[in-house]
């Protein structure tokens, strides 16, 4: 019966952030400043009635070059609109965000004369931790995102309220099968490293060189028997205090700039 439970909490989020996905809503100042400078098709957009912020000034200036259409109203109505409580005074109507496709991803190294860096992520569910890593990888260097379909958080407006605009410049692949999308890359000359607490190797001994996928997974139960067996590496960030691990995002910014620094001579 618990199992049963859990699945049905399970499936009762995943129609939620489904929901949220095809509202295809923004919140926040540098979120919706960002996605307008990356050209995201805005259908209407939402600011504060006499707003005297300047970032909501420079918002609106853009939004009427583009020809988006802008409405006014209260504090009082946006709080009502909001989904991420902390809209900053600005909202806007956006078309849905469009995944691509993992090939798209290997592509866009490609085009950069880079080996392919990307972030795999396996049971990250907390919309808090996706959009810091989002923010994290994009900063980075991160050539792309890849996550599961199911049972795992997705391109809501929170995500997109945390990532504070870095999804509008990180390619993010859903698919079906983690296991089979990393024998895929495998397959492409990918060199898998995933991260596990009782591993021999310490994250900063690794050299990080050629084409690199990073496997990130959730703080409770960390990376899937599958997926870690899957993985041609794996590395541990040596703990020093009382508790055994850190929040998937902060693990997540650790490794990615490690990673970075020791490729920029590739970049």
């Amino acid at each position: 019966m618990a199992q049963k439970r859990d699945r049905k909490a399970h499936d009762n989020r995943d129609l939620q952030q489904t929901q949220a996905e095809e509202t295809g809503r923004l919140e926040g100042k540098n979120t919706i400043l960002e996605a307008l400078k990356a050209n995201r098709p805005v259908n209407r957009l939402y600011l504060e009635k006499d707003s005297k912020d300047m970032v909501i000034g420079r918002i609106y200036a853009t939004a009427r070059k583009q020809g988006i259409i802008v409405s006014f109203l209260e504090r009082s109505k946006l709080d009502q609109m909001s989904m991420t409580r902390n809209h900053q005074g600005v909202i806007a109507d956006v078309s849905p965000y469009a995944y691509v496709d993992v090939q798209d991803i290997l592509m866009r190294a490609q085009d950069k004369g880079q080996p392919p860096f990307i972030i795999i992520l396996d049971g990250i569910t907390d919309p808090n931790n996706l959009g810091s890593i989002i923010r994290t990888a994009e900063c980075a260097g991160v050539h792309g995102i890849i996550l599961p379909k199911r049972r795992a958080a997705s391109l809501s407006p929170v995500v997109a309220k945390v990532a504070a605009g870095a999804a509008e410049y990180m390619p993010i692949a859903r698919v079906t099968n983690l296991t089979r999308t990393i024998e895929e890359l495998k397959k492409a000359g990918v060199w898998i490293v995933g991260t596990e607490i009782q591993a021999d190797t310490p994250y900063d001994e690794h050299d990080y060189q050629g084409a690199l996928a990073i496997v990130i997974g959730s703080e409770g139960e960390g990376i899937s028997r599958l997926v870690r067996e899957s993985c041609d590496t794996l590395l541990r960030i040596p703990m020093y205090g009382e508790i055994n691990s850190l929040n998937a995002a902060v693990a997540c910014g650790l490794i990615a700039f490690q990673a970075a620094r020791k490729r920029e001579k590739l970049c």
